[in-house]
């Protein structure tokens, strides 16, 4: 299989059915945010489902592991990263369920056509293109900043290919919680779950996971919290069985 890595990449295990994922050794790689996001979905059997900016792929490769979903697509504008999505899902022998695309998700609507697809996920970039440190790689910074697309790019795009009734999943900081939930109310698609991700049981949250739906009517549930750390170097057993990983003991065990 090293047939199909280039210069500068990698092969990663992702200790779900055995599928591994290409990525650069010194590029962005996934992270745990999208990790959450693939177990928090809901896909149903038979369900069309769309990653709004896939970067390698993580997102459609562990639904497709995780779900009986019907078909998965990731729309990715960065074409490296959409090779190397689309090699990782044939390493993986997904062609038959998974598909890259790569396109911009402004023109989401246009590529794929309107209610196309029950389900929509994404893991945008956090952080809006004048905040913060921008990377001087402009890859890792598209990634992070919202460079190319932003939220509302995002939420309209989302709303046109989705179905009604239809569900989209998200994953962001806390400290744009206002502006998200004021933004999905206004594109029509009512936030239905949430649920807090904590580092440690008394830090407060720095991530959510949101679950809403097209045309729904307007209730929402706080769902318990996820707590990410026992201890330094610890995962709590949930995100050990989200990551399909054996747990470590701890000291003195």
């Amino acid at each position: 299989m090293m047939e199909q890595l280039l210069p500068g990449e990698r092969i990663d295990e992702l200790h779900q059915k055995g599928y591994r994922i290409i990525q650069k050794s010194d590029g962005f790689c996934f992270g745990m945010d999208a990790v959450l996001l693939s177990a928090y979905a809901r896909i149903g059997k038979q369900d069309k489902v769309l990653d709004m900016g896939c970067g390698t792929g993580i997102l459609p490769i562990l639904m497709e592991a995780r779900t009986e979903g019907g078909y998965f697509t990731g729309l990715e504008i960065q074409e490296e990263f959409a090779s190397m999505a689309g090699r990782s899902v044939a390493l993986n022998g997904q062609e038959d369920r998974i598909s890259i695309v790569c396109g911009d998700i402004k023109e989401a609507s246009s590529l794929f056509g309107r209610e196309s697809f029950d389900v929509v996920v994404s893991n945008p970039p956090y952080m809006v293109s004048e905040h913060g440190y921008q990377n001087p790689d402009q890859k890792k910074a598209i990634a992070r900043h919202e460079i190319l697309c932003n939220l509302e790019d995002l939420l309209r795009e989302t709303k046109r290919v989705l179905k009604n009734k239809g569900r989209f999943y998200l994953v962001h900081r806390t400290y744009r919680m206002a502006e998200i939930i004021h933004l999905l109310v206004e594109y029509g698609l009512e936030p239905k779950r949430i649920r807090f991700v904590y580092p440690y049981r008394e830090k407060e949250p720095n991530i959510m996971l949101i679950e809403s739906i097209k045309g729904a009517k307007s209730r929402v549930q706080v769902e318990p919290p996820l707590i990410v750390y026992e201890e330094p170097g610890v995962y709590t057993d949930e995100i050990y069985e989200i990551y399909g990983y054996e747990k470590k003991k701890k000291k003195g065990e």
